[in-house]
């Protein structure tokens, strides 16, 4: 019976020195697996917006058009 008092009393005694600690690491591997989970859904966005700029067309700008032609009129002109 001593025996079994002992082994129990190591136990309880084990449980809670090491309780907090195994809490903490749970805690930690949450936290570690959340990032992580945000990181790839951050990196697939990014890929998904890249693809989508890259495939629209490139049409210039008024203000490109305005000046490409102020630049073909001063070429005719002299």
């Amino acid at each position: 019976m001593n025996a079994l008092t002992g082994a129990l009393t190591v136990l309880v005694l084990f449980l809670l020195l090491a309780g907090p600690a195994l809490v903490g690491l749970a805690h930690e591997r949450r936290i570690d697996r959340q990032l992580r989970e945000a990181r790839t859904r951050t990196a697939r966005s990014r890929t998904v917006r890249t693809q989508k700029s890259s495939s629209r067309s490139t049409v210039p700008s008024t203000a490109t058009w305005y000046a490409d032609g102020r630049r073909s009129k001063k070429l005719v002109s002299s």
